[in-house]
């Protein structure tokens, strides 16, 4: 289960940058996840939730999108998304080789409170 260690991971990050922008609380966290990073988001929601407790991120949600597989087909210069893992140009028929997505894991944004209200000088 390489969730757990991609949460800590993602922990870390968050905590990171909760120090940096100085936040109280971290209230949402967006992931882009690529369909072949082999990633199980319930995993990684409940790994993550496991390391986060006590935490500023604790009950944080993980809000994650799942990103295409898609790949270049040099034969027609296309880019074409892989379906079921059939790494075939569905113009030409031809291998496709050349990923473009799909094995990411980004982290887009993390949304969280600083205890400063808005205006304060």
């Amino acid at each position: 289960m390489h969730e757990l260690s991609i949460a800590q991971s993602l922990f870390e990050i968050v905590l990171e940058e909760g120090r940096r922008y100085r936040l109280e609380r971290v209230n949402t966290i967006r992931l882009q996840i690529g369909a072949l990073a082999a990633v199980v988001p319930e995993a990684l929601t409940f790994s993550f939730n496991m390391i986060s407790e006590n935490s500023i991120a604790s009950g944080a949600l993980l809000e994650i999108e799942t990103v295409p597989v898609v790949a270049h087909c040099p034969k027609c210069d296309v880019l074409c998304e892989v379906e079921n893992l059939v790494f075939l140009c569905p113009e030409c028929g031809e291998p496709l080789f050349d990923i473009v997505s799909g094995r990411e894991l980004s982290i887009i944004d993390i949304e969280g409170e600083t205890g400063e209200e808005d205006g304060a000088g």
